[in-house]
């Protein structure tokens, strides 16, 4: 399903744009992103409050219908907090189509963002059909968290215009845009990223390509770390949590972070790390290898380090982390 291409609403015009900023709303227009899951939808929402036309694709139309209702809802939570006006939350939904057919999604798009599941062979399958069915100028973004842009990149015909753009989950919240750069990365895309990046209201910094890039490089062997002094039973999972807000000013303890980013997802890329560098400090933990063997990821899954209770924000650790020898 997909509604009629619209005029897009950047403000081209807007006296306060610099010259940068003006060569890029001329050239992106049209934004096609590819998966409608958490990352997904939080893309599509940033760029249609922007004002660009926003291509939203999935093979399942049911998934797509539950994002746009999300986006919704978010929004709803920007208006309570007078961020947003509801005149502005209808014409940022005006501006998302829904498409289950690739070629139909991408066609006219200026910029694709892939943010489907963290595998490598799932990426590359998808670059490949981008790469034949997106117009030659279009460039070719990566919402990977851990995942090569130049091994990507190296399956397109189109190296120099693939780049990594990983946004922060939720992305309408987080502002870090962090852009990775292929080995074979044209100058002119990172600038164009960039640009759209700060334009979006992000802060954005480039990086180079590396496993882990440098979120994940320091996040993830400090939740790896953490989950090997839970399996060890140096201290429990409050414990580790606490002493990293209150002794370190984390906002969230790293095994609450890990259930948050999913478990399977911090398995994927410390596994990323560990093959990249072929280190052993980055080898995954066996009880994060256990958990995610057995179904526990975190929020998405109900139960992680932590039980989660939809609707509910209240910390409560899963029970078989509860027993507590020391207790009076």
């Amino acid at each position: 399903m997909h509604t009629t291409e619209k005029q897009p609403l950047v403000k081209i015009e807007h006296a306060g744009l610099d010259v940068n900023t003006t060569a890029m709303l001329q050239k992106v227009k049209t934004v096609a992103v590819i998966g409608s899951g958490t990352m997904g939808n939080g893309i599509c929402h940033v760029f249609a409050q922007s004002g660009f036309n926003v291509h939203m694709m999935d093979i399942n139309q049911a998934a797509m219908d539950k994002a746009v209702a999300t986006i919704g809802k978010n929004m709803d939570r920007q208006i309570a907090k007078n961020s947003l006006t509801e005149e502005a939350k209808q014409q940022a939904l005006s501006n998302i189509s829904t498409y289950t057919d690739m070629a139909e999604a991408v066609k006219t798009a200026d910029i694709v963002i892939e943010a489907a599941t963290e595998n490598i062979d799932l990426k590359v399958k998808i670059f490949q059909q981008l790469d034949q069915l997106a117009p030659a100028h279009t460039i070719l973004a990566t919402n990977t968290s851990s995942i090569s842009i130049t091994r990507i990149g190296s399956f397109t015909k189109r190296p120099g215009k693939v780049i990594g753009m990983h946004f922060m989950n939720p992305v309408p919240v987080m502002k870090l845009v962090e852009i990775i750069n292929g080995y074979a990365t044209d100058v002119e895309v990172t600038n164009t990223i960039y640009v759209l990046s700060q334009y979006l209201g992000k802060v954005p910094c480039v990086v180079n390509d590396y496993p882990g890039f440098i979120s994940n490089r320091i996040l993830m062997p400090m939740i790896n770390e953490a989950v090997l002094s839970l399996q060890e039973g140096v201290a429990g999972v409050e414990e580790i949590d606490t002493i990293m807000k209150l002794g370190m000013a984390h906002p969230m303890g790293p095994l609450q972070l890990a259930d948050f980013i999913g478990l399977d997802t911090c398995y994927s890329i410390m596994n990323v790390l560990h093959m990249g560098f072929g280190n052993q400090k980055y080898a995954p933990a066996t009880l994060l290898a256990n958990m995610v063997q057995a179904g526990f990821y975190g929020v998405k899954s109900g139960e992680g380090f932590y039980k989660h209770t939809p609707g509910s924000k209240e910390l409560v650790v899963s029970d078989r982390f509860k027993n507590k020898k020391w207790e009076l």
